[in-house]
């Protein structure tokens, strides 16, 4: 235990040699906050962000983004933080001051509020302690034998969750429930990974031992990500492996890079996506918090 509280104790320490590496953090918005469970249905999107500056009062870092593009966060949003230093994990509760700018004025900066404290995780529950839970997304992957095959499958993929994100805003927000459709490109044969984040120029999963090999088995993958059900059907991309680590358990911690070389429409559409998903995220914790007050 007194390794334990030690780590913890020193968690400033940690954050401030995290910010001189230029190294970053993980947040998420708080969906805890929704009046009826600690665990709501959905899935948390982990955001990967590099730690700028800290004061005593603040951290300031660069803004969430997908796919090159930057994902708006409100004012006043509450937060799940984590900081990762090798085998070591900590969580964090934390809320959006708002946006400064940086060095350049077309550079914008997102301000967090300093943690009053944190918890550290344990191996076994790498995204859980006793005040958050993360719910990783659920990612479906096809090692993609060819790439050039991806444009009517994309473009399939694009119609139908437009056609349902509109029926939901007639619906008032429901979803008919039916299955979504699935039209797939030249591809081999299906394995399924968790999204552990997710970065400017592309995304992070944790796959299973048994499913290491199909990891391997092509440079390009085809993934469907589950964001249900604030996006009624999984978003599908293209994403190249650039890089493959195991930890002692065998599970591979894969970083993939966004492809749109081969269909470069796709790609306004789910930086558009992923947007509205935030969005939707952010105008969920505001009502429950009025309703609330």
């Amino acid at each position: 235990m007194a390794a334990t509280r030690s780590r913890t104790e020193h968690w400033l320490d940690n954050l401030k040699r995290l910010q001189e590496r230029g190294g970053a953090l993980e947040i998420s918005v708080d969906r805890s906050i929704t009046g009826q469970s600690s665990e709501p249905a959905g899935a948390d999107v982990v955001w990967r962000v590099r730690v700028i500056r800290l004061t005593d009062q603040q951290v300031i870092v660069e803004p969430p983004a997908a796919f090159g593009a930057s994902i708006n966060l409100e004012s006043d949003i509450a937060l799940i933080g984590a900081m990762t230093i090798g085998q070591n994990r900590w969580m964090f509760h934390t809320r959006t001051v708002g946006y400064i700018n940086g060095q350049r004025s077309s550079e914008r900066m997102l301000v967090l509020t300093m943690p009053e404290q944190v918890e550290r995780c344990t191996r076994r529950s790498f995204f859980r302690i006793s005040t958050a839970n993360l719910q990783l997304p659920i990612v479906q992957c096809w090692p993609l034998i060819d790439p050039t095959s991806v444009i009517a499958a994309e473009a399939s993929n694009r119609v139908e969750i437009r056609d349902r994100l509109a029926g939901m805003m007639i619906n008032g927000g429901k979803d008919d429930q039916t299955e979504p459709t699935l039209i797939l490109p030249d591809v081999g044969p299906m394995f399924n990974s968790s999204l552990l984040n997710v970065s400017g120029g592309g995304l992070g999963l944790l796959v299973a031992p048994d499913d290491a090999a199909s990891l391997a088995a092509r440079p390009y993958l085809w993934i469907r990500l589950d964001l249900r059900p604030h996006i009624p059907t999984p978003a599908a991309v293209t994403a190249r492996v650039a890089h493959t680590h195991t930890d002692s358990s065998q599970h591979t911690y894969a970083g993939l890079a966004f492809d749109f070389a081969h269909n470069p429409p796709h790609r306004s559409f789910i930086v558009d996506l992923f947007g509205q998903y935030v969005d939707a995220l952010q105008r969920q914790q505001k009502a429950i918090l009025k309703h609330a007050a």
